[in-house]
């Protein structure tokens, strides 16, 4: 599990770096060591079931990294070990299926563009991870993390106790894969609440960034105004690393097109201690009102470090849209279209209409220019922007919204705003609980700068024990 100088528990990106300078770790043995551990914990013993596909290359990559470290430039994910979610296509020899049996043959024959950018930065792209089936929106009958094609994923703090949705959903493989030190950072995607409801379950930190500020080309889509890949890591640090790596405008995706005045590739200057001294943060406790009491009181003590590190807690309502939205039902359809529409002959799938009866029934649903999709479009949008965060914000002078969870992610997605969740304590049986702060389109840094503050003063994070199943 170990080399014989390097600790692989909990370490990070500046961690394997610094072995990696001297000459203790190599990337092929830091690989080996990742795929012994996957092997150990979550193939067998415990068995998280979070890894889905191993990139069987790995290891010829990271001998090549190993070869050629120091004879060029590197990125700052140079030989380091990532996880993709399974809805992310890569050029390895992995299929891409969103956990569904019809797309086990899907082969890509080139990378995403996040995957090229995380390439040229140097990761090695280890595996691909277990997820909500279609990112839990074909059904929302069966529980989180859980896949036909993968089976269940188990949250790693309470293999044996907790219920199958206590993973969280649906990036619940990279958020129990990245927890249970299965690779030192891994890549998740949210529509609404799906890469902050696993990081939060499984004590790590996760970013869903500015819907724009990573590309989503290649990947399996739900909501084109929503959708985002975003990274989930054990520190702050780490995934703002990571987001660094990943940003950047990509011509196949015209929601980035207006991020490169907005976008960092280095978000690390705004790791600071001090980030909430003197910010104003707002709550909206109703949100809260219906939590069990440990996780309230969870939240209600994370408030109280938050104001003892010099940030002002603004108590306030958040205004809350009444009306269905159907805005996700009209944007799947077409989303899944267009991808399976290009998806290899070996995909027996290629439309919606293929994999689901509920399109047959309802075939007029996919119109881009349906006047019911543009109105709730249109609705959704206000309400969570100019009358939702932007109002609130603007009225208060906030620096930040907070939440417990992923508890009022609705709105932030919708508007297609920014979050970070960050480890803030665990309930008495163990499971984990976690803060998010959101924001205002593209303030990332500003977000980390919070999230860096609150983690590095209370440092809740605790590795689950499994060498105890």
């Amino acid at each position: 599990m170990e080399t014989s100088t390097f600790k692989l528990i909990e370490a990070t990106i500046e961690d394997t770096q610094q072995a990696f300078r001297d000459q203790k770790l190599t990337s092929v043995e830091l690989v080996q060591a990742y795929l012994d551990r996957i092997e150990k914990f979550d193939q067998n013993g415990p068995k998280i079931n979070s890894v889905r596909a191993i990139n069987p290359d790995a290891l010829a990559i990271a001998s090549e990294l190993d070869e050629k470290r120091g004879q060029t430039e590197q990125g700052p994910l140079y030989g380091i070990p990532v996880l993709l979610k399974d809805n992310i296509e890569t050029k390895d020899p992995m299929p891409t299926t969103a956990g569904a049996i019809a797309l086990e043959h899907n082969f890509a024959k080139q990378d995403t563009f996040v995957a090229k950018q995380l390439r040229d930065a140097g990761a090695i792209i280890l595996g691909k991870v277990n997820l909500s089936e279609w990112a839990y929106f074909m059904s929302q009958d069966g529980p989180s993390g859980y896949s036909s094609l993968a089976g269940q994923v188990k949250n790693p703090y309470g293999v044996d106790i907790f219920k199958p949705e206590d993973v969280g959903g649906s990036s619940s493989g990279t958020g129990a894969a990245i927890a249970s030190n299965f690779a030192v950072v891994g890549v998740g995607t949210e529509t609404s609440g799906s890469i902050l409801s696993p990081s939060s379950a499984n004590s790590i930190v996760g970013i869903k960034p500015t819907v724009g500020l990573i590309s989503r080309s290649r990947i399996i889509p739900i909501a084109e105004s929503q959708d985002t890949a975003g990274p989930m890591a054990r520190t702050v640090t780490d995934a703002a690393i990571l987001l660094g790596a990943m940003t950047g405008v990509d011509e196949q995706d015209p929601a980035t097109l207006g991020s490169a005045a907005c976008s960092l590739t280095d978000y690390t200057p705004h790791l600071k201690s001090d980030g909430l001294k003197n910010a104003r943060i707002g709550v909206d406790f109703s949100f809260l009102n219906n939590e069990a009491p440990e996780e309230r009181a969870i939240m209600d003590a994370a408030i109280e470090q938050i104001k003892a590190l010099g940030a002002t807690v603004v108590e306030l309502t958040i205004p809350q849209q009444e009306f269905e939205s159907d805005v996700l039902w009209y944007e799947f359809k077409r989303g899944v279209n267009d991808y399976l529409a290009s998806t290899p002959d070996e995909v027996p799938v290629k439309s919606l209409a293929d994999v689901i009866a509920f399109n047959q029934q309802d075939p007029e649903r996919d119109d881009p220019n349906d006047a019911t999709y543009l109105e709730h479009r249109e609705i959704d949008f206000r309400t969570s922007t100019k009358e939702g965060i932007d109002l609130i914000m603007q009225q208060h002078q906030l620096d930040a919204l907070l939440f417990q969870n992923n508890r009022g992610a609705a709105m932030p997605a919708k508007a297609g705003y920014p979050s970070i969740t960050v480890p803030a304590g665990y309930t008495e049986d163990g499971h984990p609980v976690g803060v998010t702060f959101s924001a205002q389109a593209f303030s990332e840094a500003r977000l980390i700068e919070l999230a860096y503050s609150y983690e590095q003063a209370t440092q809740k994070r605790i590795a689950p024990d499994l060498e105890s199943y």
